[in-house]
């Protein structure tokens, strides 16, 4: 028999002879001792203990003589944890088979008692009449598994209260490496992120053992050979335990070996079907990773890449916060800028009432800062609407040259207010592409504002255009102040101005480029900023897909006509809505001017009593007005029998697409936008006053 039952005076024992042992027992013990597992039986009334010699690692010191153990009753060989093992046993003798797994016990094993756990599988033996005799324990001490299983979450708890309160990534790398490194005794453990591209990877920050290079730096995702590289991206980690006997030169035997690394783990982070952080463990000679350190590692990647994630994540929203406070500054600021020479030229009406040229000049101040505030107020609605998605594209066949003409056209003032040189070429042919010339004019318009705006005087501004491929190109260049190198990847951010360019430039918002970035995107297009750096100019790049070729060109839309009344018609009678007192004055005043009949309300009930004894051609309403606003008039002033011939204009400084909308279903015929231009009201009057005479 086994070597445990070899010399063993069976005649005294409790079980007494072998030859006197029922078949059964016969059975159980043939098994035990065939077993590579350690086992134990239970036998009998008294549950008497065998066991095999994998079992006495367990019982320690209690094996050394068998004699003092085989055969005795299993509560007296272990009294100690009787208490937990009793139950099991019992539950057995019982008819039932249980797996108890890990079970916790203090045992006194070489001399001191010590913590082990050990899982458990035990089932019912049967004499040869049927009933139970005994039970067959199978029996796997997990004491390693699980103190390892403690160290790794120890370890990865350390990590996390190291990194807990860190404001940097680079903290956490320091942290979360240094302490994998020295817990696992490697040569060096080093953290990397992707690159955007996802072809590259630069390697943040690593630790290593005194003597040991850095590998701090970019590299290709190439280096670790094809097949390597596949696995990472989709998250299967790279094990190797001897590079010169697993990997060839081209998977990555060099790259190792010029770094002095026999053994790698290779851990790679994936995040949304998308390879995001890498984390290796080098080893500077062969080593046979176990399970468990595998897993240690990927559990530490994940967990540092979680931390770094949540600092460069309230970083950015700190950033957001600090351009955002900027901007609002600037905002303030930009305003300002052109209420200050309005309320001068104001004082100075007064003064002046008697002097043309001065008035001459003053209005001319006044129209160019309104313009200004209308232009800064419009490319916040316009990004407001990019951001909500709000931004509705009119998408044409459109020749590219019109576009670029349009702007240049726009911006023309500008650009000689500076003493620019302005320098054009463009092919003879036209550029077709299917998209919105207004958005795309604003677009050019914005780039050569910008250019104009960080030119210094005398300066050159170029524009060009061409096709490449199935492209069309469009570049703006200057000869500016430029761009450094760091401010290139942030230029086309919301609120984004570089404090040098702040100083140099005559004002805006900073947000102009990420306008531009954005229409361009909705065309399906891409636009970027290159410069040679600070004071060598910049140049910025458009493409835009070309349209599909077409039988036929496009008619050209015909510039339109200058409003004209019909002749000899007497003028219309108008009311004007608004609860902004100056604003209806000042509106009044105009078209009394233009030779209307004008009546004024200042809220929405008092323009329904007008209404009804005004009887008005025409009704210009605000719809936020108190009491009524624009919409219920609206639906007021229709219901009217002496009113259905009215016609409704809606004034308001709400006009995006679904406040056109709701004005439409309301049945308002025009929608315009505070504040109108004298010659948009004019046109929409004329149009209205023809309407009116087909109805009479």
């Amino acid at each position: 028999m086994g070597a445990i039952f070899r010399g063993f005076d069976w005649d005294s024992s409790p079980l007494g002879a072998i030859d006197a042992w029922p078949q059964s027992l016969r059975t159980a013990v043939g098994m035990l001792l065939n077993a590579r597992h350690p086992m134990y039986i239970a036998w009998g009334p008294k549950l008497l203990l065998l066991y095999n010699d994998g079992y006495r690692g367990i019982l320690g010191a209690k094996a050394a003589d068998p004699r003092q153990v085989l055969g005795i009753p299993f509560r007296e060989v272990w009294a100690e944890v009787w208490e937990v093992v009793g139950p099991m046993l019992a539950a057995a003798m019982d008819g039932q088979t249980l797996w108890f797994e890990d079970q916790e016990f203090t045992l006194t094993r070489n001399g001191y008692a010590e913590q082990v756990f050990a899982s458990f599988s035990t089932s019912p033996i049967r004499a040869e009449t049927g009933e139970i005799a005994g039970v067959l324990c199978i029996c796997s001490e997990t004491t390693g598994k699980i103190r390892s299983q403690q160290e790794r979450l120890r370890l990865l708890d350390a990590i996390g209260e190291a990194t807990r309160l860190a404001d940097d990534p680079e903290t956490i790398m320091d942290y979360s490496t240094r302490l994998l490194g020295e817990y696992l005794n490697v040569t060096r453990v080093a953290y990397a992120d992707l690159e955007p591209d996802n072809d590259r990877f630069t390697i943040r920050h690593d630790w290593r053992v005194p003597g040991a290079i850095s590998t701090v730096g970019v590299y290709s995702l190439n280096l670790f050979g094809s097949r390597a590289t596949s696995n990472l991206r989709v998250g299967r980690t790279l094990l190797i335990n001897d590079v010169d006997h697993e990997l060839s030169a081209e998977d990555g035997a060099d790259m190792f070996n010029q770094i002095g690394i026999k053994a790698i783990i290779c851990c790679p982070l994936v995040k949304q079907n998308r390879l995001v952080a890498m984390m290796a463990v080098h080893q500077q000679h062969p080593r046979n990773w176990a399970p468990d350190e595998v897993a240690l590692v990927e559990a530490v990647v994940d967990r540092c890449w979680a931390h770094i994630e949540r600092v460069r994540s309230m970083e950015a929203l700190r950033e957001v916060d600090r351009r955002r406070s900027e901007f609002l500054a600037t905002l303030a600021h930009e305003l300002r800028n052109p209420l200050a020479p309005i309320r001068n030229a104001l004082q100075l009406l007064r003064l002046s009432s008697d002097k043309p040229e001065m008035l001459e000049r003053l209005r001319g101040t006044m129209e160019r800062q309104v313009d200004q505030m209308v232009h800064l107020i419009n490319d916040l609605l316009d990004i407001a609407r990019i951001s909500s998605g709000k931004m509705d594209l009119q998408i044409r066949r459109i020749d590219l040259q019109t576009v670029v003409a349009n702007a240049v056209e726009t911006s023309l003032p500008l650009i000689e207010a500076g003493g620019h040189q302005l320098d054009l070429d463009l092919p003879a042919d036209p550029i077709w592409g299917n998209g919105d010339a207004v958005r795309l004019s604003q677009v050019l318009t914005n780039l050569l504002s910008n250019a104009s705006k960080y030119t210094p005087e005398s300066g050159r501004i170029s524009v060009s255009a061409r096709t490449s491929g199935d492209m069309a190109v469009i570049e703006v260049s200057d000869t500016g102040i430029g761009i450094a190198e760091q401010d290139l990847g942030r230029v086309f951010d919301m609120f984004s101005q570089t404090s040098h360019s702040i100083a140099i430039s005559k004002g805006g918002l900073g947000i102009g480029l990420s306008l531009v970035r954005h229409l361009v995107s909705l065309h399906g297009g891409t636009v970027n900023a290159s410069s040679a750096g600070r004071g060598h100019g910049s140049t910025f790049t458009i493409r835009l897909p070309l349209a599909p070729d077409a039988a036929e060109e496009p008619s050209r839309l015909s510039a339109g006509a200058p409003v004209v009344y019909p002749s000899g018609h007497p003028r219309l009678k108008i009311l004007v809505a608004d609860d902004n007192v100056d604003a209806a004055e000042t509106l009044s005043f105009l078209l009394r001017e233009e030779g209307h009949e004008v009546c004024v309300a200042y809220d929405g009930e008092e323009a329904v009593r007008i209404g009804k004894s005004f009887v008005p051609d025409v009704a210009i309403l605000d719809l936020g007005m108190p009491r009524m606003d624009g919409y219920q008039v609206a639906r007021v002033l229709c219901a009217l029998p002496e009113l259905e011939h009215v016609s409704l204009v809606a004034l308001s400084g709400w006009g995006a697409p679904e406040d056109q909308a709701r004005t439409k279903a309301a049945g308002f015929d025009y929608h315009l936008l505070k504040p109108a231009s004298l010659e948009r009201l004019n046109a929409v009057l004329a149009t209205l006053l023809r309407v009116q005479d087909e109805k009479r």
